[in-house]
C-alpha cells in the first residue's frame, strides 16, 4: 500500500488517469442519474498516495515526470484497446467513432509525454 506523502509539491495524475476528472464523473452522473464523490486521496501514476488535490487530468498541469510517463503509457494503451474493439466482427462501435476515440488518446498521450 502507498504511503500517504503531503509535503511532495509535485501534481500527479490518479493512477487510473483514464478515469479520473470532472468529464468522468459527468459520464457515470448521465448515465447513473448521480455523480459519484470526488475521493480524498489517491494513488498515483508513480505509485504516492496523494490528496485528490494534488492531482490533475490535464497534461499541462502535471509535473510529476513518473506520472506524466504513466499517463502517456495508459493513453497510448486505451487507443489501441479501442481500436481493437472497433475490428471485432459485429461491434456497435462505427468506424469513424472508433478511430476518433484512438486519435483523441493519442494526441493526449503525446501531451503527456512532451510536457
Amino acid at each position: 500500500m502507498a504511503e500517504m506523502i503531503e509535503s511532495d509539491p509535485h501534481i500527479h495524475v490518479d493512477r487510473k488517469v483514464l478515469q479520473a476528472g470532472a468529464d468522468f464523473r459527468n459520464v457515470l452522473a448521465s448515465m447513473l442519474g448521480r455523480a459519484p464523490d470526488a475521493p480524498s486521496e489517491v494513488t498515483t501514476g508513480c505509485g504516492l498516495k496523494v490528496p485528490y488535490a494534488m492531482t490533475s487530468p490535464h497534461p499541462e498541469r502535471v509535473t510529476c515526470l513518473p506520472c506524466r510517463e504513466h499517463a502517456h503509457r495508459e493513453h497510448l494503451n486505451f487507443a489501441d484497446q479501442v481500436e481493437r474493439l472497433g475490428r471485432h466482427p459485429g461491434t456497435a462501435l462505427p468506424a469513424d467513432r472508433t478511430a476518433e476515440a484512438a486519435q483523441w488518446a493519442r494526441d493526449r498521450a503525446q501531451k503527456f509525454a512532451s510536457g
